[in-house]
């Protein structure tokens, strides 16, 4: 198992990889809406989603995939009426065929976030 770490996403912040691969897979663990440069997370939902897209981004990259890797989205919301913002950021990244995904509501995600999403993608 390989696992990824790049300057360009958020470093962990608990004992986990930012991603590993395996056999040509790649999970990226949750990412949530932290500026990788100041380690700062705003207060609102588009700005967090735009810098968790970003970080994910940046992971894939180090890997030598992008977006049309991704096989998988996982998507954990602190309110289901982020649900609409979701889709439009989301479709600024994915394109037909769209990986398959799921999004949920959760009580509470790390650092009080209002979005984590976690990715599958395959080389």
């Amino acid at each position: 198992m390989q696992s990824i770490m790049t300057h360009r996403a958020p470093s962990a912040i608990g004992p986990y990889s930012q991603a590993v691969i395996r056999n040509n897979t790649m999970f990226i663990s949750g990412q949530l809406g932290i500026d990788p440069v100041s380690g700062a997370m705003p207060g609102g939902f588009i700005e967090q989603a735009t810098l968790v897209f970003g970080n994910i981004k940046a992971i894939l990259e180090a890997a030598g995939m992008g977006f049309p890797n991704v096989a998988k989205v996982t998507v954990f919301l602190k309110d289901m009426d982020d649900f609409s913002s979701l889709n439009e950021i989301y479709s600024r990244y994915f394109s037909l065929p769209y990986p398959a995904r799921e999004a949920v509501q959760v009580a509470r995600l790390p650092r009080d976030g209002l979005i984590e999403i976690s990715v599958i993608a395959m080389k």
